[in-house]
C-alpha cells in the first residue's frame, strides 16, 4: 500500500484536540496517510517561531502538496494578518470548496440541502490593499484579474463535470460593481458557452440570492462566488445544516491543496474535551478523496467512504457533541465513529 505524507497543521485553541481525534479515526480506518506536524498561527509564535506562517510550514506543503489544517486564530481589527489568507495567496490556492449537505441526526429547518459553494480565494477585497487617504478616510481596494476570474470559473465547471452536478449559479453584484464582478461574469459565460454547454449556468444578484437560499436551498446546486461573497455565503449555507461544525472546507490550487475546518479556534473551550471534531473529520475525507483523484489511489477513496458512512451512522444514532444537542466530548465522538467503521 502506498503511503501519502501530509502536512498536519493542528492550529490554535481547540485545533490540537480535533486534529488528534481526526488522526485517530484515519488511523483506525487504515487510511494510507502519514502526518508530519508543522505549525502556524499563535501556536507557531508560542514555539518561538518568528512568524505566524513560518517558511518551514510553507515549504512542507509545497513538498508534500497536501495539508490538513485545524483552526488558526485571527485577531479582529488589529494584529497579524490572517494565516488562512496568507496560505491561499502564497500557495495560489485559488478555489475554496465548501460542500454543504443535510446530515441525519442533525435537525435543522431544512432536510434536503445538498450544494457546494466554490469561492475565488486569492483576490477581491481580501487582497488586503488598504490605504489611509487622509484623516478619517481609508480605502480598501477590490482587485480582480482576468486570469483569476477565468481559472476559478473553469475549475468550477470541471468540478461540476467530475461530480456530475447539474447546475452552476454565479452570485454577483455586477449591477453595481460593473468592472470587477462584471469581469467574473464575462469569464464564466465564456467557459460555460464554449466548453461546458452540458452544465446549466445561471447568474443571480447576491442580495436576491441570499434571500432565495433561505427560502429554498434545494434550488441551488453549485454556487460560484468571488472572494468576499463566497466567505459570507458559505457560512450562511453552513447554518442551513447545523453550523460550521458540520461543514468541511478545502483550498485547492494547481499544485497544492489545504483541507481545513472552517470554524474558529474557540479558545474558551480549548483543552476541555468539548470541541466537535466533525468538520475537520469531514475535511479529512475530502482530503482522502482528493488524494484518490490526483494520485489514483483507490485505498484513499475506500477509507473516505468508510469514514463518511461511520460518522453518518454515529450522528443518526444520536452520538453527537454538545453543540449539536448531544453529550459526547471530542474523544468520545471520535470513538463513536471508530466503533462504526466497517471493513
Amino acid at each position: 500500500m502506498t503511503e501519502h505524507t501530509v502536512a498536519l497543521i493542528a492550529g490554535d485553541g481547540i485545533g490540537p484536540e480535533v486534529s488528534e481525534a481526526v488522526s485517530r479515526v484515519l488511523e483506525a480506518a487504515r487510511a494510507p496517510v502519514r502526518f508530519v506536524e508543522h505549525y502556524a498561527g499563535v501556536s507557531a509564535l508560542e514555539r518561538g517561531l518568528s512568524d505566524v506562517l513560518p517558511e518551514p510550514t510553507l515549504a512542507a506543503i509545497r513538498h508534500y502538496h497536501v495539508a490538513l489544517k485545524g483552526p488558526c486564530t485571527t485577531p479582529v481589527g488589529e494584529g497579524f494578518r490572517s494565516v488562512n489568507v496568507q496560505l491561499r495567496r502564497e500557495l495560489e490556492l485559488y478555489a475554496a470548496v465548501r460542500p454543504v449537505r443535510s446530515l441525519n441526526g442533525v435537525r435543522t429547518r431544512y432536510a434536503d440541502v445538498d450544494l457546494v459553494v466554490i469561492r475565488e480565494n486569492t483576490e477581491g477585497l481580501y487582497s488586503g490593499v488598504e490605504n489611509h487617504i487622509t484623516d478619517g478616510v481609508v480605502v480598501s481596494m477590490k482587485v480582480a484579474t482576468r486570469l483569476a476570474c477565468h481559472r476559478v470559473a473553469r475549475w468550477a465547471f470541471r468540478y461540476a463535470t467530475r461530480r456530475r452536478r447539474r447546475k452552476i449559479s454565479l452570485f454577483h453584484k455586477a449591477n453595481i460593481m460593473k468592472m470587477t464582478d462584471g469581469m467574473l461574469l464575462e469569464e464564466a459565460r465564456k467557459v460555460a458557452k464554449l466548453d461546458y454547454p452540458n452544465i446549466e449556468y445561471a447568474e443571480v444578484i447576491i442580495d436576491a440570492a441570499a434571500m432565495r437560499l433561505v427560502q429554498d436551498p434545494s434550488q441551488f446546486d453549485i454556487v460560484l462566488c468571488e472572494n468576499l461573497y463566497g466567505d459570507i455565503i458559505s457560512d450562511l449555507c453552513a447554518g442551513l445544516v447545523g453550523g460550521l461544525g458540520c461543514t468541511p472546507g478545502a483550498n485547492i490550487g494547481d499544485e497544492d491543496a489545504v483541507f481545513e475546518a472552517v470554524h474558529g479556534s474557540a479558545p474558551d473551550i480549548a483543552g476541555k474535551d468539548l470541541a466537535n471534531p466533525l468538520a475537520l473529520l469531514m475535511s479529512g475525507t475530502m482530503m482522502l478523496n482528493y488524494l484518490a483523484e490526483v494520485r489514483g489511489d483507490t485505498a484513499c477513496s475506500d477509507a473516505a467512504d468508510r469514514i463518511k458512512l461511520a460518522y453518518d451512522k454515529a450522528l443518526d444514532d444520536g452520538q453527537k457533541t454538545r453543540d449539536l444537542g448531544g453529550s459526547l466530548g471530542t474523544r468520545e465522538f471520535a470513538s463513536a465513529v471508530i466503533e462504526r467503521l466497517s471493513g
